[in-house]
C-alpha cells in the first residue's frame, strides 16, 4: 500500500529536515521519502561535532556520543530528534535515553515507518513545546503572586494596612499608572530592599 504526499499533514511539507545517516540503501530510502513529503531535506555526513541547530526535524543514526552532539541543553530540544537504531546489535538503550529523542526508527527502514517516525516526532516536539510555554507562564505567574503577597507584607508593617487594603492600595496604583499589580509589587519591594 503506497501513501500519497496530500495524505500527509500541510506542515511537513514546510519543514527543514536533517538526516545525518550513511547512504547506504537505508539512508538512500530515507532520504527519498523525506523528499518524497515536499520537505528541505539536507544530508550530514559523516557525522559532525555537532549537529545543525537550525532544523525543524534532525533523523540521525545512533553512534557513540552522540548526545553531546545534539546543539541544544537537555530539556530544552530546538527540532524534533528521531534516533535511527539498528537491528543487530541490540541498541546501547542507556545511550538512546541520553539522547532523549522524540521518535526511533528502526533499521530495516521502511517509507511506512519514516512516516510514522516523522509525524510522531514532529507531534511530540510540538506537544512539548507546548508544555514548555505553559510551564513558563505558570512560573511567571506564580514569581508575579510570590512579589504581591510579599508586596502585601511590606504595606502591612510599614503602613499599618489591613491586607485588603494593601491589595487595593497596589490596585490603584497600577490602575492610574496603567502598569500591572506585580509591576507595582515589585516596585514595593524593591524600594524596601534598598531603603530597608
Amino acid at each position: 500500500m503506497s501513501w500519497r504526499a496530500n495524505a500527509l499533514p500541510s506542515e511537513i511539507a514546510g519543514l527543514d529536515i536533517v538526516v545525518a545517516i550513511r547512504r547506504d540503501e537505508g539512508g538512500e530510502l530515507l532520504i527519498r521519502d523525506l523528499q518524497r513529503t515536499r520537505a528541505k531535506v539536507r544530508h550530514v555526513w559523516p557525522l559532525p561535532e555537532r549537529l545543525p541547530e537550525d532544523a525543524d526535524v534532525i533523523f540521525c543514526d545512533l553512534a557513540p556520543g552522540l548526545a553531546n552532539r545534539i546543539p541544544w541543553v537537555p530539556g530544552e530540544p530546538k527540532a524534533a530528534f528521531v534516533v535511527i537504531v539498528p537491528t543487530l546489535p541490540a541498541p546501547d538503550l542507556e545511550m538512546l535515553r541520553n539522547c532523549a529523542p522524540d521518535a526511533v526508527l528502526h533499521r530495516p527502514l521502511t517509507t511506512h515507518a519514516v512516516l510514522s517516525s516523522l509525524i510522531l516526532a514532529r507531534a511530540h516536539f510540538t506537544y512539548s513545546q507546548r508544555l514548555r510555554s505553559r510551564i513558563e507562564k505558570l512560573d511567571e505567574t506564580l514569581r508575579s503572586i510570590r512579589g504581591v503577597e510579599r508586596a502585601k507584607a511590606i504595606l502591612m508593617a510599614k503602613r499599618n494596612m489591613r491586607e485588603d487594603e494593601a491589595y487595593q492600595f497596589m490596585r490603584r496604583q497600577a490602575m492610574t499608572r496603567r502598569v500591572s499589580i506585580s509591576a507595582v509589587a515589585a516596585v514595593v519591594v524593591d524600594t524596601e530592599e534598598v531603603l530597608g
